[in-house]
């Protein structure tokens, strides 16, 4: 039996867009430029007989940048060019398109590419603070942004975690991340004891007898969707008097950020994120130079 035909190039597109919008909560703005980089990528690919997306695209890949830097643009547009196209590759080996990511080792343009915003912790606290845990609902959302914060998870992660994941006695959770891949994350005394008070009360009122593996749910025991927590993250934002986007991601950014503000060491954090290649997470280490700055400046005698 032959193997099925792969999804042509532009359904492959639309899917990376959608996870763009579902699982990275992009801005309208941030996804059409992402949508129109990643166009003129597929159209140079078609000018140079390229049908499908392959594992031996780098020296296209390379090429349409060559090609973009002699036609005037600039460094940091390049290099967002560079950003959508990995996460295009990235996408296609993560739903096993590609065994192998073509666009890993290409380095991005010298620039100052902005980083996403990190919340300030007294801004998490009146996030974490927004629920009404005076009614069921509120109770099971305030464990979830508690458990979102304290242990840096993806969306993802968060929705389908299961009943045996969490184990509040030693204080941790077991994670199954991107390609399966467990990790073991600790979780504070504050993600504890609002995980401890829903599993109590709200869980199983919301149940009413009705068996379900899912750590968090919705209606009649079901997982909530991505799209339904970003729906009621942003609410609670809002609530809050937040005034900058905020997605899951930048609470994952935050989770980070801070972790290294307190003198987390990056190895550590690399786990706890769950990245394979500690250079992703070497982006957070702006925050400590940052934050080292300005204590260098308050405190130093000649700051």
């Amino acid at each position: 039996m032959l193997n099925p035909k792969p999804p042509s190039a532009d359904i492959l597109i639309d899917q990376f867009l959608n996870y763009l919008v579902v699982e990275k909560g992009l801005s309208k703005k941030t996804l059409e430029a992402y949508s129109r980089d990643i166009i003129r990528y597929r159209n140079f690919l078609a000018e140079n007989k390229s049908s499908a997306f392959s594992e031996e695209d780098t020296p296209l890949i390379l090429k349409h940048l060559i090609l973009l830097r002699k036609s005037g643009l600039a460094a940091r547009s390049r290099a967002r060019h560079l950003v959508a196209i990995r996460g295009l590759y990235r996408f296609l080996v993560q739903e096993k398109v590609l065994r192998n990511d073509p666009a890993r080792l290409i380095d991005l343009p010298k620039t100052s590419l902005k980083l996403p915003y990190v919340f300030s912790r007294e801004e998490i606290v009146l996030l974490l603070e927004a629920p009404d845990t005076k009614k069921p609902l509120g109770v099971r959302d305030a464990a979830m942004l508690e458990l979102l914060y304290a242990a840096g998870l993806r969306v993802s992660e968060l929705i389908n975690l299961k009943l045996q994941d969490i184990n509040l006695e030693a204080g941790f959770v077991r994670i199954f991340g991107k390609g399966s891949k467990e990790r073991i994350v600790p979780i504070g005394i504050h993600a504890k004891e609002k995980i401890s008070h829903y599993l109590k009360t709200a869980r199983s009122q919301r149940l009413k007898q009705a068996p379900s593996p899912f750590f968090f749910i919705a209606r009649a025991g079901n997982p909530m969707t991505r799209q339904g927590f970003w729906k009621l993250l942003r609410r609670y934002a809002m609530q809050a008097g937040l005034t900058e986007k905020i997605t899951p991601h930048s609470i994952r950014h935050s989770f980070a950020s801070h972790l290294l503000e307190g003198g987390a060491d990056l190895r550590a954090v690399q786990i706890m994120l769950g990245h394979v290649d500690i250079s992703t997470t070497q982006i957070y280490t702006h925050v400590t130079r940052d934050h080292l700055k300005k204590l260098h400046k308050k405190f130093h005698p000649r700051g």
